[in-house]
Protein backbone atom coordinates (compact mmCIF):
# COMPACT_ATOMS: atom_id res chain seq x y z
CA UNK A 1 0.00 0.00 0.00
CA UNK A 2 0.89 4.29 -0.79
CA UNK A 3 2.09 5.31 2.67
CA UNK A 4 0.39 8.42 1.15
CA UNK A 5 -3.08 6.74 1.08
CA UNK A 6 -3.18 5.83 5.08
CA UNK A 7 -4.80 7.69 7.33
CA UNK A 8 -3.93 10.48 9.91
CA UNK A 9 -4.70 9.26 13.57
CA UNK A 10 -5.85 11.80 15.88
CA UNK A 11 -6.24 11.04 19.48
CA UNK A 12 -7.61 12.85 22.39
CA UNK A 13 -8.45 12.09 26.36
CA UNK A 14 -12.37 11.98 25.02
CA UNK A 15 -14.48 14.25 22.89
CA UNK A 16 -12.43 17.54 22.61
CA UNK A 17 -10.24 16.65 19.97
CA UNK A 18 -12.70 16.69 17.25
CA UNK A 19 -12.09 20.60 17.42
CA UNK A 20 -8.68 20.08 16.22
CA UNK A 21 -9.88 17.30 14.12
CA UNK A 22 -11.65 19.80 12.48
CA UNK A 23 -9.28 22.20 11.77
CA UNK A 24 -7.28 19.40 10.28
CA UNK A 25 -10.07 18.03 7.54
CA UNK A 26 -10.90 21.63 7.12
CA UNK A 27 -7.41 22.32 5.89
CA UNK A 28 -6.71 19.04 4.16
CA UNK A 29 -9.81 17.72 2.97
CA UNK A 30 -8.40 15.09 0.73
CA UNK A 31 -7.17 13.08 3.69
CA UNK A 32 -8.68 10.04 5.43
CA UNK A 33 -8.47 10.46 9.09
CA UNK A 34 -9.13 7.80 12.26
CA UNK A 35 -10.10 9.47 15.40
CA UNK A 36 -9.49 8.02 18.77
CA UNK A 37 -11.24 9.06 21.77
CA UNK A 38 -10.39 7.76 24.87
CA UNK A 39 -14.09 8.50 26.94
CA UNK A 40 -13.26 5.97 29.06
CA UNK A 41 -10.62 7.53 30.49
CA UNK A 42 -11.12 10.94 30.87
CA UNK A 43 -10.88 13.37 31.33
CA UNK A 44 -6.64 13.37 31.74
CA UNK A 45 -6.60 16.35 32.87
CA UNK A 46 -6.76 15.58 36.79
CA UNK A 47 -4.76 11.93 36.60
CA UNK A 48 -1.47 11.56 38.16
CA UNK A 49 0.98 12.14 35.10
CA UNK A 50 2.33 8.43 34.84
CA UNK A 51 -0.92 7.23 34.03
CA UNK A 52 -1.59 10.12 31.44
CA UNK A 53 1.71 8.75 29.94
CA UNK A 54 0.72 5.48 29.66
CA UNK A 55 -2.71 5.72 28.50
CA UNK A 56 -1.14 8.40 25.42
CA UNK A 57 1.11 5.52 24.49
CA UNK A 58 -1.54 3.25 24.20
CA UNK A 59 -3.57 5.13 22.29
CA UNK A 60 -0.77 6.14 20.05
CA UNK A 61 0.47 2.22 19.75
CA UNK A 62 -3.30 1.48 18.70
CA UNK A 63 -3.60 4.05 15.58
CA UNK A 64 0.06 2.66 14.75
CA UNK A 65 -1.10 -0.49 14.43
CA UNK A 66 -4.43 0.55 12.50
CA UNK A 67 -1.24 1.89 10.09
CA UNK A 68 -1.97 5.95 10.68
CA UNK A 69 0.72 7.61 8.83
CA UNK A 70 1.25 10.58 11.11
CA UNK A 71 -0.57 10.81 14.54
CA UNK A 72 -2.13 14.31 15.85
CA UNK A 73 -2.46 14.04 19.95
CA UNK A 74 -5.16 16.49 19.99
CA UNK A 75 -4.79 16.70 23.93
CA UNK A 76 -3.10 19.45 25.94
CA UNK A 77 -2.53 17.48 28.66
CA UNK A 78 -1.36 14.34 26.96
CA UNK A 79 1.06 16.75 24.50
CA UNK A 80 2.53 17.46 28.14
CA UNK A 81 3.08 14.40 29.41
CA UNK A 82 4.16 12.25 26.59
CA UNK A 83 4.70 13.56 23.30
CA UNK A 84 8.59 13.39 24.12
CA UNK A 85 8.07 9.98 25.06
CA UNK A 86 5.56 9.22 21.50
CA UNK A 87 8.69 10.88 19.12
CA UNK A 88 10.95 8.75 20.70
CA UNK A 89 8.86 5.46 20.66
CA UNK A 90 7.92 5.96 16.70
CA UNK A 91 11.06 7.82 15.29
CA UNK A 92 10.00 7.53 11.65
CA UNK A 93 6.11 8.53 12.13
CA UNK A 94 5.26 12.75 12.24
CA UNK A 95 3.83 12.44 15.39
CA UNK A 96 1.82 16.60 16.19
CA UNK A 97 1.08 17.85 19.65
CA UNK A 98 -1.15 21.10 20.51
CA UNK A 99 -0.23 23.57 22.95
CA UNK A 100 -2.53 26.68 24.23
CA UNK A 101 -2.18 29.44 21.69
CA UNK A 102 -0.19 32.06 24.33
CA UNK A 103 2.40 33.65 21.40
CA UNK A 104 -0.52 34.88 19.43
CA UNK A 105 -2.44 35.91 22.45
CA UNK A 106 0.78 37.96 23.89
CA UNK A 107 1.96 39.32 20.98
CA UNK A 108 -1.09 41.00 20.02
CA UNK A 109 -0.87 44.83 19.55
CA UNK A 110 -3.37 45.36 22.11
CA UNK A 111 -2.75 42.50 24.91
CA UNK A 112 -2.03 43.40 28.43
CA UNK A 113 -3.20 40.27 30.24
CA UNK A 114 -3.98 36.90 28.56
CA UNK A 115 -6.14 34.08 30.30
CA UNK A 116 -4.80 30.57 29.57
CA UNK A 117 -8.04 28.41 30.96
CA UNK A 118 -6.28 24.70 30.93
CA UNK A 119 -6.41 21.58 33.17
CA UNK A 120 -4.31 21.67 36.01
CA UNK A 121 -1.95 18.86 34.74
CA UNK A 122 -1.40 20.73 31.76
CA UNK A 123 -0.52 24.19 33.84
CA UNK A 124 1.17 22.11 36.39
CA UNK A 125 3.67 20.24 33.68
CA UNK A 126 7.05 22.22 32.60
CA UNK A 127 6.36 22.38 29.48
CA UNK A 128 3.88 24.77 29.91
CA UNK A 129 5.44 26.50 32.10
CA UNK A 130 8.15 27.43 30.04
CA UNK A 131 5.84 28.66 27.37
CA UNK A 132 4.45 30.94 29.78
CA UNK A 133 7.64 32.37 30.79
CA UNK A 134 8.69 32.40 27.28
CA UNK A 135 5.94 35.67 26.84
CA UNK A 136 5.34 37.09 30.37
CA UNK A 137 7.45 40.01 29.42
CA UNK A 138 4.77 40.69 26.52
CA UNK A 139 1.64 39.87 28.58
CA UNK A 140 0.68 39.11 31.95
CA UNK A 141 -0.15 35.77 31.41
CA UNK A 142 -2.67 34.51 33.69
CA UNK A 143 -2.95 30.62 34.07
CA UNK A 144 -6.33 29.42 34.96
CA UNK A 145 -6.85 26.19 36.03
CA UNK A 146 -10.70 24.49 34.78
CA UNK A 147 -10.90 21.50 36.95
CA UNK A 148 -13.60 20.10 35.98
CA UNK A 149 -14.80 21.47 32.74
CA UNK A 150 -13.63 18.97 30.27
CA UNK A 151 -15.81 16.50 32.47
CA UNK A 152 -18.71 18.79 31.92
CA UNK A 153 -18.19 18.37 28.17
CA UNK A 154 -16.94 15.05 28.26
CA UNK A 155 -21.10 14.88 29.67
CA UNK A 156 -22.34 16.82 26.66
CA UNK A 157 -22.78 19.92 29.08
CA UNK A 158 -22.44 22.83 26.26
CA UNK A 159 -24.56 25.53 27.75
CA UNK A 160 -27.10 25.85 30.59
CA UNK A 161 -27.29 26.71 34.27
CA UNK A 162 -24.91 24.36 35.46
CA UNK A 163 -22.44 25.28 33.23
CA UNK A 164 -23.04 29.54 34.00
CA UNK A 165 -22.89 28.57 37.11
CA UNK A 166 -19.11 27.10 37.29
CA UNK A 167 -18.14 29.65 34.75
CA UNK A 168 -19.35 32.70 36.97
CA UNK A 169 -17.65 31.71 39.52
CA UNK A 170 -13.94 30.78 37.61
CA UNK A 171 -13.93 33.71 35.99
CA UNK A 172 -15.14 36.44 38.91
CA UNK A 173 -11.92 37.24 40.32
CA UNK A 174 -11.20 38.63 36.84
CA UNK A 175 -14.49 40.69 36.73
CA UNK A 176 -12.18 43.91 36.73
CA UNK A 177 -8.89 43.11 35.01
CA UNK A 178 -8.34 44.60 31.93
CA UNK A 179 -8.00 40.79 29.64
CA UNK A 180 -7.48 41.13 26.14
CA UNK A 181 -7.38 37.72 25.47
CA UNK A 182 -8.78 34.21 26.71
CA UNK A 183 -7.11 30.85 25.35
CA UNK A 184 -8.56 27.85 25.35
CA UNK A 185 -5.72 25.65 26.74
CA UNK A 186 -7.96 22.10 26.65
CA UNK A 187 -9.65 20.79 23.33
CA UNK A 188 -12.79 20.29 24.77
CA UNK A 189 -13.19 24.00 25.88
CA UNK A 190 -13.93 25.34 22.31
CA UNK A 191 -17.35 23.35 22.33
CA UNK A 192 -18.18 25.78 24.59
CA UNK A 193 -16.98 29.22 23.66
CA UNK A 194 -20.09 31.11 23.31
CA UNK A 195 -20.67 30.18 27.10
CA UNK A 196 -17.24 30.83 28.01
CA UNK A 197 -18.29 34.35 26.17
CA UNK A 198 -21.59 34.88 27.87
CA UNK A 199 -20.14 34.39 31.05
CA UNK A 200 -16.92 36.27 31.50
CA UNK A 201 -18.91 39.43 31.50
CA UNK A 202 -17.42 42.12 28.81
CA UNK A 203 -16.00 41.37 25.24
CA UNK A 204 -12.82 39.58 25.03
CA UNK A 205 -11.02 37.69 21.94
CA UNK A 206 -10.77 33.94 22.72
CA UNK A 207 -8.05 31.59 20.71
CA UNK A 208 -7.27 28.00 20.51
CA UNK A 209 -4.23 26.02 19.06
CA UNK A 210 -5.86 23.64 16.69
CA UNK A 211 -5.40 26.19 13.16
CA UNK A 212 -1.88 25.89 14.37
CA UNK A 213 -1.57 22.18 15.14
CA UNK A 214 -3.44 21.55 11.42
CA UNK A 215 -0.80 23.97 9.80
CA UNK A 216 2.23 21.92 11.71
CA UNK A 217 0.98 18.48 10.05
CA UNK A 218 0.41 20.08 6.54
CA UNK A 219 3.96 20.89 7.04
CA UNK A 220 5.17 17.67 7.94
CA UNK A 221 3.23 15.70 5.73
CA UNK A 222 4.46 17.96 2.66
CA UNK A 223 8.25 17.48 4.64
CA UNK A 224 8.24 13.74 4.34
CA UNK A 225 5.92 13.55 1.02
CA UNK A 226 3.25 12.01 2.92
CA UNK A 227 0.48 13.88 1.27
CA UNK A 228 -2.50 11.83 0.17
CA UNK A 229 -2.85 12.35 -4.31
CA UNK A 230 -5.78 12.80 -6.02
CA UNK A 231 -8.74 15.08 -5.51
CA UNK A 232 -11.20 12.62 -4.12
CA UNK A 233 -12.63 13.89 -0.42
CA UNK A 234 -11.47 11.94 2.45
CA UNK A 235 -13.16 10.29 4.92
CA UNK A 236 -13.66 10.44 8.85
CA UNK A 237 -13.69 7.04 10.75
CA UNK A 238 -14.11 7.65 14.83
CA UNK A 239 -13.36 5.23 17.44
CA UNK A 240 -14.22 5.52 21.30
CA UNK A 241 -12.93 3.31 23.82
CA UNK A 242 -16.84 4.33 25.08
CA UNK A 243 -18.51 3.29 21.92
CA UNK A 244 -21.72 4.83 23.17
CA UNK A 245 -19.44 8.40 22.44
CA UNK A 246 -18.97 7.78 19.01
CA UNK A 247 -22.36 9.26 18.04
CA UNK A 248 -21.60 12.48 19.67
CA UNK A 249 -18.06 12.10 18.27
CA UNK A 250 -20.27 12.52 15.07
CA UNK A 251 -22.42 15.14 16.08
CA UNK A 252 -19.58 17.38 17.29
CA UNK A 253 -18.07 17.28 13.83
CA UNK A 254 -20.41 18.57 12.49
CA UNK A 255 -21.59 21.06 15.27
CA UNK A 256 -21.47 24.70 14.79
CA UNK A 257 -19.60 26.46 17.99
Amino acid sequence: MDKREAPIGVFDSGLGGVSVLRACAALLPREDFLFFGDSANAPYGEKPLDQVRDLTLRAAAGLVERGVKAIVVACNTATSAAITLLREKYPDTPVIGIEPAVKPAAQADNSSSVIVMATPLTIQEDKYQKLAAAFCDQANVISLPCKGLAELVEQGCFDGPELDRYLQALFLPFRHCSVEYIVLGCTHYPFVRSAIRKNFGRPVAIIDGSDGTARQLRRQLEAKNLLRPGTEPGKVTFLNSDPSKIPMSRALFDMEY
